[in-house]
């Protein structure tokens, strides 16, 4: 909490003498990523001095996991044979762990700031399985690569489309 207050003071201070100092306003969020699980677990504190939370799911996931994403391949694919895991946790969200852990931060961050924006970064927001767990989670958006952008927006249509039903 106290790292984003600082960085916060500091941004919201430099935004204000720029400001004046050029006569114009500008409308600016600043927020956090959430990248590891202690700071999914202090969400509501670090919520106080943030507009948004962007999840940056591939490093939760190593660090939730205790998985290298790097050394994964020598592996994974046994752990998903074996039922260890459902999927490789790098390609969608493992939402019994890693999922967790994002609701719980959602949820804490909430109940400290109501209008806070909540959304993903990274490969698992060109997943459909991961962007449905993120509309079902209520998040605001998803970030990923240029080229997942067209399966992330049907994704994201389809998971609305349900949940209307």
């Amino acid at each position: 909490e106290r790292e984003i207050e600082i960085l916060r003071g500091l941004v919201d201070r430099i935004a204000q003498e720029v400001q004046k100092k050029n006569n114009f306003k500008v409308d600016y969020l600043v927020g956090t990523m959430i990248e590891l699980p202690r700071a999914a677990l202090n969400a509501k504190y670090i919520a106080k001095h943030a507009d948004f939370f962007s999840f940056g799911t591939n490093d939760l996931t190593q660090t939730t996991l205790g998985i290298s994403r790097d050394d994964s391949g020598k592996f994974l694919d046994d752990y998903v044979e074996n039922k260890i895991f459902k999927i490789d946790p790098f390609v969608s969200i493992d939402q019994d762990g890693v999922g967790e852990l994002i609701k719980l931060a959602c949820s804490r961050g909430l109940e400290t700031k109501k209008n806070i924006k909540l959304g993903i970064c990274g490969e698992h927001g060109g997943d459909p399985d991961s962007i449905d767990f993120c509309h079902r989670t209520g998040l605001n958006y998803v970030s990923c690569s240029p080229y997942r952008v067209p399966i992330a927006r049907l994704s994201a249509a389809q998971a609305s489309i349900r949940s209307k039903k």
